[in-house]
């Protein structure tokens, strides 16, 4: 009796403690404001291939150097958005150029980073710019335009705020209209509500033609992530019913059902032990379900956003890649 009295006491404080550990690892809240959502815009090759080059043809005598052949090539690929042997063959002509021949040579490396930017390879885009020749360029560079857009993308991708305001504070300088734009896009791409605020203060005709369309939208169909909460910790299920996730809602309205009935049973029977651990297991359904009832509310959210902005950012050319005025 006393060695099963023991046992008995020492499943009470497990059981205990496994209730304690679900109810604070459980109450997570999800936020209400930070979205995450997913734009990216797909460009048709017919709109790179379009684009002009910013630089001079090469010339005859050039073309008949070992350069000016890798060169040639990697032009050739570049067109075709062959990125890959476009990068091998510009970084051949760059190797073979030296410094001999400095503008030939920046712009076989713009040429590369620009094939990396198209191919969405932002961290090796700043890493050759940082070993490149154009560290030192200004407007007199045919692409500067382009190359400060290029720079910007590739530093917001790689989550460098400040070198990403640096930049856009470079370009805004400059390039007032494209500055601006490019602060829009962001601002929409990733929700920043508090900038777009601000914006709409600062440009009332851009807002009127895009933030408060696109937020009008959103705003219509969003769900509320504290009322799929609130539904879930009232009736396990209900809030992933909410936000239209049917199978989930019953998935959960059943395994709730099922831990509460078994913990009842144990408690009934004067099982104790195992109700109390019936008790902590459901504890954590339970609360994991309002955790996980916020995070489809969120989820929900970030593809209304998504389907909300992505028409007016295409219509507007937001997209960086859209501001760009050359290519090969």
């Amino acid at each position: 009796m006393m060695r099963r009295s023991t046992s008995s006491k020492i499943l009470k404080k497990i059981s205990t403690s496994l209730v304690i550990i679900s109810l604070i690892t459980s109450c997570n809240r999800v936020s209400n404001e930070k979205l995450e959502p997913q734009i990216c815009y797909n460009v048709q090759d017919t709109y790179v291939k379009n684009l002009s080059s910013p630089f001079p043809s090469l010339s005859r005598e050039e073309l008949a150097t070992n350069w000016g052949r890798e060169y040639e090539i990697g032009t050739a690929f570049a067109k075709e958005l062959d990125l890959y042997r476009a990068i091998t063959a510009f970084r051949r002509s760059a190797i073979l150029l030296g410094t001999k021949n400095m503008q030939r040579l920046q712009e076989a490396e713009y040429n590369i980073i620009l094939s990396y930017y198209l191919g969405r390879r932002y961290e090796e885009v700043l890493e050759t710019f940082t070993c490149s020749h154009l560290r030192s360029v200004n407007q007199g560079f045919p692409a500067y335009h382009d190359l400060l857009v290029i720079l910007y993308e590739a530093n917001v991708a790689m989550e460098e705020e400040m070198a990403a305001e640096t930049m856009l504070n470079h370009i805004k300088k400059f390039y007032p209209e494209t500055g601006s734009n490019l602060e829009l896009s962001t601002a929409l791409k990733h929700a920043d509500f508090p900038t777009l605020e601000k914006l709409e203060e600062a440009n009332p005709k851009v807002a009127e033609r895009v933030i408060y369309p696109v937020m009008d939208c959103y705003e219509s169909q969003m769900k509320s992530i504290t009322k799929a909460e609130t539904l879930n910790a009232l009736i396990p299920g209900a809030g992933y019913l909410y936000v239209g996730q049917k199978g989930t809602a019953l998935t959960a309205f059943l395994l709730n059902g099922l831990f509460i009935g078994a913990a009842t049973y144990f408690f009934l029977d004067g099982n104790i032990a195992a109700g109390l651990i019936t008790t902590s297991f459901e504890a954590g359904w339970y609360f994991g379900g309002i955790y996980g009832a916020g995070e489809a509310a969120k989820l929900y959210n970030e593809r209304k956003y998504e389907n909300c902005a992505y028409p007016y950012m295409a219509k507007e050319k937001l997209f960086p890649i859209l501001t760009l005025r050359y290519a090969f």
